[in-house]
Parts: C-alpha cells; sequence; structure tokens
C-alpha cells in the first residue's frame, strides 16, 4: 500500500513583522508551562498601563503649550525613539526575555506617545482622549468580532491585510526619503478630501492588523508555545496598538483642522 503524504500546512500570515508565521513553531517542553491566551491578555493589559502611566508622567513632566515642544523634552522624546527601536530589535531576535524588554518597550512608546499626544492635544483640545477612546473601542469591537466569528482570519484575508500593509510601508519609506529632499506628499499629510479618505484606509488596515495579531496568539496557545512567549505575543499586540492609535490621532487631527 502507497503512503500517501499529508499536503504540507498552509503558513500562516500575518502583516506585523513580530509575529511571523514560524513564530510559534517552539513548543512547551513537557516539564513546562504552556501559553495561553488568558495570560496573554493579562500580560498585554500591564503593557498598556505602562504605556499609559509613563506617557501621563511625561504630559505632566513636560506641559506643552502651542504646539511647540519644551526644551527638556527632546532628550526624552530621542531616547524613546532610540530605546523602543532598540528593544523591539532585541525582542525579536531573544524571545525568552520578553518579560524583560516587552516592559522596556512599553515604557520607551509611552515616553514617545506621551510627547506626541501632547503636541496634538496643545492644538487640538481633548483629541488625545478622543484617539485613546477610538482605539480601546476598535479593540474590543474587533476582539469581539473575532471571538464570535463575525470576522474569520481565512486565508485571502490574511493576504488581503498583508498586502496592503506592505504597501502602506512602502509608501510611509517613500515619503521619509523624499522629505529628505524637500519634497512633500500633500495627499499623505495634508488635510484635504484625498488625505482623510487615504488616513482613514489606513486606520483601518491598522485595525484588521489586530484580527491577524488575535489569530496568532490563537495559533500560539493551540501550538503549546511555552508560557515565555505569552510575554512575546503581547509586545507583537502592543506594536499594533500603538501604531493604531497613531494613525488614529492623525486622522482626528486632520478632520479636526478642516474646522
Amino acid at each position: 500500500m502507497v503512503r500517501v503524504p499529508a499536503p504540507p500546512e498552509t503558513p500562516m500570515r500575518t502583516a506585523n513583522p513580530i509575529l511571523r508565521a514560524d513564530t510559534f513553531d517552539v513548543r512547551a517542553d513537557t516539564d513546562q508551562s504552556r501559553m495561553t491566551i488568558l495570560g496573554t491578555v493579562h500580560k498585554t493589559g500591564f503593557l498598556v498601563l505602562i504605556v499609559f502611566a509613563v506617557a501621563m508622567w511625561l504630559w505632566k513632566e513636560f506641559p506643552v503649550s502651542r504646539g511647540a515642544i519644551p526644551a527638556g523634552l527632546y532628550p526624552w522624546l530621542i531616547g524613546g525613539l532610540i530605546g523602543g527601536f532598540v528593544t523591539a530589535i532585541v525582542t525579536g531576535f531573544k524571545k525568552e526575555i520578553a518579560f524583560v524588554t516587552a516592559p522596556l518597550y512599553a515604557a520607551c512608546e509611552g515616553v514617545v506617545l506621551g510627547a506626541i499626544s501632547a503636541l496634538f492635544d496643545a492644538i487640538y483640545p481633548g483629541i488625545a482622549i478622543q484617539a485613546t477612546g477610538l482605539t480601546a473601542a476598535t479593540l474590543l469591537a474587533l476582539l469581539f468580532a473575532y471571538r464570535s466569528g463575525l470576522i474569520k482570519a481565512t486565508e485571502n484575508f490574511k493576504l488581503g491585510v498583508t498586502a496592503a500593509t506592505g504597501a502602506i510601508f512602502l509608501m510611509y519609506l517613500a515619503s521619509w526619503i523624499l522629505g529628505m529632499f524637500g519634497v512633500s506628499l500633500p495627499f499623505l499629510h495634508g488635510n484635504g478630501v484625498l488625505s482623510i479618505g487615504i488616513s482613514m484606509v489606513i486606520v483601518v488596515i491598522a485595525a484588521l492588523n489586530l484580527v491577524l495579531d488575535f489569530d496568532f496568539i490563537e495559533q500560539g496557545q493551540e501550538k503549546g508555545a511555552p508560557k515565555h512567549m505569552e510575554w512575546y505575543a503581547a509586545f507583537g499586540l502592543l506594536v499594533t496598538l500603538v501604531w493604531l492609535y497613531i494613525e488614529t490621532i492623525r486622522l482626528l487631527a486632520k478632520l479636526q483642522s478642516r474646522d
């Protein structure tokens, strides 16, 4: 009797560079605790609290007026940007120490988001609270839609979101390179109808990345990943939430600038 080999497993896709297709290929040993969705939720909540606490501290410590960054805030902002980048890289290569690097990353992002929020709120009072509320509401709504089956992370869905996220990355990269030569892209950074429409699309794509993250976290539990991967999964989810918040506050600023 000829044994027919089983078809290869369809690789998982995600637009999040942290939660790659092979992220949860590692499995816990028989004597190790295993990753759970609930444990990941708790750790994600802890990281979000760190971001919020640091952002609030920075906001109070360096009050911003008229959209101008206080001189004392610059070292913190630069340190937060560099620290966030370094800790993200280290976490990507050393998943087993994510219990240390993930909170450090959250603290760095708290500095960055605190400065960004203060700047926007000085120009458009109340916008930071609006962006925070919309980000939280989006997270909860998509989590409910995913758990209830209203949104399913099919292969076509994953492929579409991944492709759209890649296109957004290339667009921002091109904008950054052109900006070094003094070339501006009004359709991306302006407040016209086209720019607002593009920002709305970007917010939607950022939000849909949460569904992919939920799916990968669920896969981690099903594959029996070790307990320390909860910190890594929470870190990956926080990366998406930070992106979603930044895009949300940018969209709100564009809308309010037209009033």
